[in-house]
């Protein structure tokens, strides 16, 4: 039988649902909400709704951005014709961090996954494309995940990109196999972008 109120219990059974959060997680950040001035927790609510709201995907690379283009394919000083492929908005963030990268990107929005129902036409490969014909791209690294479904996605890419004359290389050493970008250090992320092969 739970102690809490009813309106906790809600809020529990919301915060639960966001990845990493258990419920034990859950009752820590509600005591924290509890403790907190109401004036910051409407500032967070705030910012939470100001970010849904405004929050889009970029019409060129799929990253995040809060106009029709985003910051790093508005920027003049970074390489246009050097594109890394990316599955997530997070990996974009996690290469960043790094430093060493100085092209633009295309956010596949995830990875062929065969169990989960998503193939080669859920993800946003078509405008890749659209980007390559254009004509002014001369290499892509592909840096998806090095699990099964990066690896899967990787391979396809290959095999659709080099009869296209481009050169394509996947990230290098540094990335353990069945881990995700988002979660490695800028330091390793780094070796891995300068240890690319050719594919």
């Amino acid at each position: 039988m739970t102690t809490y109120t009813d309106s906790i219990e809600k809020l529990i059974e919301k915060l639960i649902k966001l990845p990493g959060i258990g419920r034990r997680s859950a009752e820590r950040i509600i005591t924290h909400i509890l403790d907190t001035p109401k004036d910051e927790v409407s500032a967070l609510s705030e910012a939470i709704l100001k970010t849904k709201e405004s929050v889009r995907f970029c019409r060129i690379c799929n990253n995040l951005s809060e106009e029709e283009i985003c910051k790093i394919c508005q920027d003049l000083h970074r390489r246009k014709d050097l594109v890394c492929i990316v599955e997530k908005a997070s990996d974009v963030t996690a290469i960043e961090k790094a430093g060493s990268f100085h092209g633009v990107y295309h956010v596949l929005m995830g990875a062929i996954s065969p169990l989960e129902g998503r193939g080669p036409n859920d993800l946003k490969i078509n405008s890749l494309l659209a980007r390559i014909k254009e004509g002014s791209i001369k290499e892509i690294i592909i840096a998806t995940d090095a699990d099964t479904e990066g690896e899967t996605t990787a391979i396809y890419l290959t095999k659709l990109l080099k009869p296209l004359g481009i050169k394509v290389s996947r990230i290098g050493v540094g990335i353990p196999m069945g881990s995700n970008l988002e979660y490695a250090d800028s330091l390793t992320l780094s070796r891995a972008l300068e240890a690319r092969r050719e594919i």
